[in-house]
């Protein structure tokens, strides 16, 4: 691509970010007085790596 083409493009995700930042901010203040629950993501991870290691076996 072109150098015009890199700026509008940058120029676009930090206009994106700035747009975005208060709901952002928000969403980190929720998830710090959410209650931790860390079985309910190593559950899931756990099964998708027993998958890849299955699937890599089957190769």
């Amino acid at each position: 691509m072109s150098t015009w083409e890199n700026l509008l493009i940058g120029a676009l995700a930090l206009l994106f970010v700035f747009w975005m930042s208060p709901g952002i901010k928000a969403a980190m203040a929720r998830s710090r007085q959410a209650p931790q629950d860390w079985v309910g993501v190593l559950i899931p991870l756990a099964l998708v790596v027993v998958l890849v290691i299955f699937l890599i076996a089957m190769v």
